[in-house]
């Protein structure tokens, strides 16, 4: 299997096993230090905390969530989010971080549980055409795009966490 999904089937079987796999790592950071900085930021030379990881991955989940349902509505689209372009995505991800400041780190980890369940549930909803054999913003299918802002950021969080939460014992 290729190490970037070009199936539906793929792009659910990267989610899930990549999804498992993050969330116990999250439930082995106890609560106590899951707001401490000393996990590698998105903008270099950053510092953030395991909650903000939860809060960026909630963020793009929402994104693609949203995205979708602009779309299927025939709706315009301000990618990657209004108010912000692509060249901004640290920004954005600082963002992310601000709006999920206040939660509970058990709360975050419920809500990203229930983005990323609604996301497999949009997956599940359509065909490999729709996901896959047609451009869907500029050259990326949905598929992709899909992909780059679940799965992958998922496996690139979870090496920070690990490496913060290894550095910690």
């Amino acid at each position: 299997m290729s190490p970037i999904p070009q199936s539906k089937d793929e792009l659910l079987f990267a989610i899930n096993v990549t999804f498992t796999k993050l969330m116990q790592d999250y439930r082995a950071i106890p609560t106590s230090i899951a707001r401490e900085r000393g996990v590698e930021g998105n903008i270099k030379g950053t510092q953030i905390s395991v909650c903000d990881t939860v809060a960026y991955l909630i963020g793009w989940g929402q994104l693609v969530l949203k995205w979708q349902r602009l779309k299927s509505q025939g709706l315009p689209v301000d990618f990657p989010e209004t108010g912000y372009k692509w060249n901004q995505l640290g920004l954005l991800a600082e963002h992310f971080h601000q709006e999920y400041r206040d939660w509970q780190y058990d709360d975050l980890l419920n809500q990203l549980e229930s983005t990323v369940a609604d996301v497999v549930d949009l997956i599940s909803s359509l065909n490999n055409t729709e996901l896959y054999e047609k451009p869907w913003y500029n050259q990326w299918t949905l598929g992709r795009m899909i992909q780059f802002n679940t799965s992958s950021p998922m496996k690139n969080i979870r090496t920070k966490v690990r490496r913060f939460n290894k550095a910690k014992q």
